[in-house]
């Protein structure tokens, strides 16, 4: 079962992964998407970079630690 941890404002990543973790869940994949910002200038929108959403998915930690060696 997959689930996705966004790294949430004024939260490390290491408090993201730790969440996860209290959760019961370990980190697949780590993706990073940008957030723009609209700006007018001279009556045209551009779209400048403004920061940076984190987004980890998430599976279930195995209870079996056999399992992967």
């Amino acid at each position: 079962m997959k689930k996705r941890f966004t790294v949430e404002e004024n939260e490390t990543i290491n408090e993201c992964l730790a969440r996860m973790e209290e959760e019961g869940y370990r980190p697949i994949r780590r993706i990073e998407k940008p957030v723009f910002r609209e700006e007018k200038k001279k009556g045209k929108i551009e779209y400048k970079p403004f920061s940076q959403k984190i987004i980890f998915e998430a599976i279930k930690s195995d209870l079996n630690p056999n399992i992967n060696k």
